[in-house]
């Protein structure tokens, strides 16, 4: 399979498309997984959804709902839409047919304002037959009619390619497609049997549908959406049950998290839950994946401890995986497949740089900046793509060296462009990772942002426990099952950019935090928020106190701990200009251990921050640092030799997740 400019969504997903091919492929009645893609906005699952219907679009059935923030996308509107682009007619296959669902929709859209179940009788079929005449000659087709309510939910992802495009609009195409009959006397039978419907007469089923939808309540409008869903999974069987028809048909829902999003699931979960479990039939042959940028109430506190899952990583996801881990079917929960999307590695950031040089050859210089694009974003796929489009369009120096440096250090503050308006990328990327925070809020969570631990830090500066929760619920923790719940990296960054310019308050943040963590007695926390602070006379004196207290195994683990603190640094200039403004103001005239200690801890706390060493620069002097360190610490110095020969020898980590 080749990638596509949409293929950025795929890098680390592979998985997912062996999954979904795997499902296409197996029997009509296998039990197949409600696959949820899990992730914080910008993780690519938008992507990821285009790269399915590049793959698998022109060879199968398949329907793409984006339930988008806002949109009042009625469940029985996202049928239609579905059922309308599974008719696509496809080379291998017979087209396929919904009359239930047609009939069950007809039935219940306008009001016939029926005052008896008899006068019902009499006119339901002159009435739908009328019904479906006329949409037929305005539409072509009835389930057309539900292009012009909803339509705009069909629009293809962000970024999507041609094929995408021609796609969606293939499977759209108008046309007279009448359904055999016109009397609809089979599948009205078929709703007099449903256990649902208290009347068994086939006419007076429809006409009950008529009633719960325009007089009736809350309940009767979930049971009808619960009997019109039953009606789509049946008709799906029948479809493959014929010759010359697919296995599965795949249906692709985006932004499932909104509230109608999250209605249709739980409408498509029950429904198939009903039929397979508690009726005992043949499962449908629906290939469903979802994505969710938040948790779902449906589980259960966020913390996740009473929700029989766990999030499964898509590198190797397979039917067989599902089946190993799925919860006992006596609960809707089974049919959950949820795949935690994982940030990309340093190689797959690479080789989507290489793959953009086919319409962006501008960004070919770029290409050897990917480790500072990776550190940078921690490979997040929409931080990514954000940060390639300010180099592309904001004329970054082309060529290594002060210069890039220089301008790559404030590349928060460069523009990329949103629709018409060019905007700061802090602002545009946080609005696309914060979505519906107000200012105050984000201010408070850049102050939460000071700690490393989100937890501690909303607790210790007073802002409770609600804003971490949301974080949490937005997949927004690195990772979400550690002890020590950390923001993402990349929004983490972010929001620190934007605590700088607010030097009272990054004062105050990292005072509080390091005065917590000392009563607490653990000094190496207590140091890393000094070193936020600028204080590295004092960072040196603790870290020179512990260089005779323990080993050099554990020392450097405390001094790495430390150094990474971020910085609020203000003043021009590119790594080697930054690291001799922070030397001392009186320097030693003797080599001391204090002083040695020092231009090591601000070289490594400098080379930390890849906005303040894009490059890495700074490797040498910290091996240079090491070698002298061991000069003064001779009765341990082989882990301090070896630290400086692996900066000497820097090898960007790769950072494969586990089961990457």
């Amino acid at each position: 399979m080749t990638e596509s400019a949409a293929g950025i969504g795929i890098r680390g997903r592979r998985g997912i498309v062996s999954l979904v091919d795997a499902c296409l492929k197996q029997q009509p009645d296998a039990e197949r997984p409600v696959t949820l893609l899990l992730g914080p906005h910008g993780s690519g699952s938008s992507e990821t959804h285009s790269v399915l219907m590049e793959r698998f679009g022109p060879e199968f059935p398949f329907a793409y709902v984006k339930f988008a923030p806002g949109q009042a996308l009625l469940p029985r509107y996202a049928l239609g839409l579905i059922a309308r682009q599974l008719e696509r007619k496809l080379p291998r296959y017979r087209r396929s047919r919904f009359p239930l669902l047609t009939l069950g929709l007809l039935a219940s859209d306008q009001d016939l304002s029926i005052t008896t179940l008899a006068q019902g009788r009499r006119d339901i079929r002159r009435r739908l037959d009328s019904f479906q005449q006329q949409a037929e000659h305005r539409y072509g087709d009835y389930l057309a009619a539900f292009l012009d309510v909803a339509g705009s939910a069909i629009r293809a992802p962000e970024g999507a390619s041609a094929l995408v495009h021609a796609l969606l609009t293939d499977a759209l195409r108008r046309g007279r497609r009448r359904l055999p009959g016109t009397r609809f006397s089979a599948e009205a039978a078929w709703y007099g049997d449903h256990p649902l419907i208290q009347s068994q007469d086939r006419w007076d089923a429809l006409v009950e549908l008529n009633i719960w939808r325009h007089q009736g309540d809350e309940d009767d409008t979930e049971r009808l959406d619960r009997v019109l869903f039953s009606a789509f999974l049946e008709d799906l069987r029948r479809n493959v049950g014929r010759s010359f028809a697919p296995r599965s048909l795949l249906v692709l829902l985006d932004d499932t998290h909104t509230e109608y999003g999250r209605r249709f699931l739980d409408l498509l979960l029950r429904a198939r839950h009903d039929d397979t479990v508690v009726a005992g039939r043949d499962c449908d042959p629906l290939t469903v994946v979802a994505s969710c940028n938040r948790w779902l109430p449906r589980w259960g506190p966020v913390t996740g401890e009473q929700w029989p899952w766990q999030l499964r990583v898509p590198d190797r996801a397979s039917p067989a995986d599902w089946a190993e881990h799925r919860p006992p079917r006596d609960g809707e929960d089974t049919w959950w497949y949820p795949l935690r999307l994982r940030d990309l590695n340093l190689d797959e950031v690479r080789i989507h740089i290489e793959q953009q040089l086919h319409t962006h050859p501008g960004l070919a210089p770029f290409a050897r900046l990917a480790p500072f694009i990776h550190r940078l974003t921690s490979g997040l796929p929409k931080a990514v793509h954000e940060v390639l489009e300010v180099l592309r369009q904001q004329g970054a120096p082309p060529d290594p060296g002060p210069e890039q440096d220089r301008w790559l250090r404030t590349l928060p503050e460069r523009t990329v462009q949103v629709g018409e308006d060019n905007v700061p990328l802090v602002d545009s990327a946080l609005a696309g990772l914060l979505e519906g925070f107000g200012p105050r809020e984000l201010d408070s969570l850049a102050e939460c942002a000071a700690a490393q631990d989100l937890y501690l830090g909303t607790q210790v500066l007073g802002h409770g426990e609600a804003l971490f929760t949301e974080l949490r619920s937005r997949w927004l923790l690195q990772s979400p099952g550690s002890l020590t719940p950390a923001l993402h990296p990349w929004l983490r960054r972010l929001l620190l950019w934007q605590l700088a310019l607010r030097p009272h308050d990054w004062d105050t943040a990292h005072e509080l935090l390091a005065d917590h963590h000392q009563a607490e007695g653990r000094g190496a926390a207590q140091m890393y928020h000094r070193l936020a602070l600028g204080d590295l006379d004092a960072v040196a004196g603790h870290l020179v106190d512990r260089f005779q207290a323990v080993r050099a195994e554990q020392w450097i683990s405390e001094f790495d701990r430390i150094t990474a603190a971020p910085n609020r640094l203000m003043t021009p200039g590119g790594p080697l200009d930054l690291l001799a403004g922070l030397g001392p103001a009186h320097p030693d005239a003797a080599v001391t251990t204090h002083a040695v200690v020092r231009d090591l801890t601000a070289a490594r706390w400098l080379w930390s921050d890849p906005l303040t060493d894009p490059a890495l620069r700074l490797g040498d002097v910290i091996a240079d640092g090491f070698i002298q360190l061991s000069r003064l610490w001779r009765n341990d110095n082989v882990a301090l030799l070896n630290e400086s020969e692996r900066y000497r020898h820097w090898r960007h980590p790769l950072t494969i997740t586990a089961g990457g």
